[in-house]
């Protein structure tokens, strides 16, 4: 059996508590401050050195924009490290759903920030695991999972796929459909496509539906994901047939645990984009390379695709998917969730 990509390793390093070092001009050695304990922080920080690695927009949130080390929202932060700053602070300092429940933390000491490239491959790393964007600097080089700066550089620009299994899957009111699971080649993330019916050698109607556990399995109000995925489905079932991509891209990118924090946000007065932002990731974190990836392993080029966000179409034509045209997918709002469709219109692009 082969070996893991370094950055398939790095990923499973982070979310396991487990240092992860970044070589190149600049190197530096991260652990993740929502996965490590005191005590392995103990061990592999015994002189309590290891300064703490935040996002910009986590920065400008605790007020630590006047600083001129911390005035740019889009570079990382370097803090200082405090006496009072230990595993358990560090984590109220990073997760914003902690704000209006601990008291005040600091003072928190802004630090020159001399590779900030690889501040901001090592916070991308911590996204790619589902993790908060927050990470210790150690003094020690010591890892045992070690990635080159490059190889995280280039992290989801070009990943490809393989086909691991596929199988008849009977689904009521369709026609005969397949499923086909592919794993990736950068993060090891398992997707799925249902090949429905047949296209008749025409483009496919094709849909991408990022994973929602909350919408698609309990029927969640507060998005449009369960009954779009039901109506997607239909629609391709009437078309004829086409492709349903399944996507592991929870919460527009940021991980099941991290969009949870976010609705607590939103239950607190911001809307879906702001709750992102707070938890220092963008509006949306996805990526479809990999959803391009599998069409072209499914031997397909040309799409017609069903949608109402622009990022889905510019998203697979940049990685060499034609898109022949656009097929609006429409949902009624609830009481629940008018809010958060005004905002995706408003904020991301999303098209009426």
């Amino acid at each position: 059996m082969s070996a893991a990509p370094p950055i398939r390793r790095a990923i499973a390093a982070l979310r396991a508590g487990r240092p992860v070092k970044i070589e190149g001009a600049n190197p530096i050695a991260i652990l993740a401050v929502e996965t490590a304990t005191p005590e392995l922080l103990d061990i592999v920080d015994p002189e309590q050195k290891a300064r703490l690695l935040i996002s910009g927009e986590r920065a400008a949130a605790l007020a630590l924009a006047n600083e001129r080390d911390a005035a740019d929202p889009v570079q990382p932060v370097l803090v200082a490290r405090s006496p009072w700053l230990n595993a358990e602070t560090a984590l109220a300092v990073a997760d914003p759903g902690r704000d209006l429940d601990r008291g005040p933390v600091g003072p928190l000491h802004p630090l020159p920030m001399h590779c900030p490239e690889t501040a901001r491959g090592a916070l991308s790393l911590a996204r790619s695991a589902g993790l908060l964007p927050a990470l210790w600097v150690l003094d020690s080089e010591d890892a045992a999972v070690i990635v080159a700066a490059g190889d995280v550089a280039r992290q989801n620009r070009s990943p490809g796929v393989e086909i691991v299994a596929r199988a008849k899957l009977p689904l009521a009111d369709l026609p005969p459909t397949q499923i086909v699971a592919f794993r990736a080649s950068d993060d090891g993330q398992e997707h799925v496509a249902l090949l429905i019916g047949a296209p008749g050698g025409k483009p496919p109607l094709v849909r991408l539906h990022s994973e929602c556990l909350t919408g698609d399995v309990f029927g969640s109000l507060k998005c449009d994901c369960g009954p779009q995925l039901k109506e997607a489905l239909r629609i391709i079932g009437d078309s004829g047939g086409g492709v349903l991509l399944y996507l592991r891209q929870e919460g527009r990118g940021i991980g099941l645990a991290n969009k949870l924090r976010a609705y607590a946000l939103q239950d607190r007065g911001l809307d879906t984009v702001d709750a992102n932002r707070r938890l220092g990731f963008a509006d949306d974190e996805r990526d479809y390379a990999h959803a391009a990836a599998m069409l072209r392993a499914l031997g397909i080029d040309r799409v017609r695709l069903l949608t109402n966000n622009p990022n889905k179409l510019s998203g697979l034509e940049a990685a060499g998917i034609k898109v022949v045209e656009r097929v609006p997918h429409h949902m009624s709002a609830n009481p629940h969730n008018a809010d958060y469709l005004a905002t995706k219109r408003k904020k991301s692009g999303h098209l009426a």
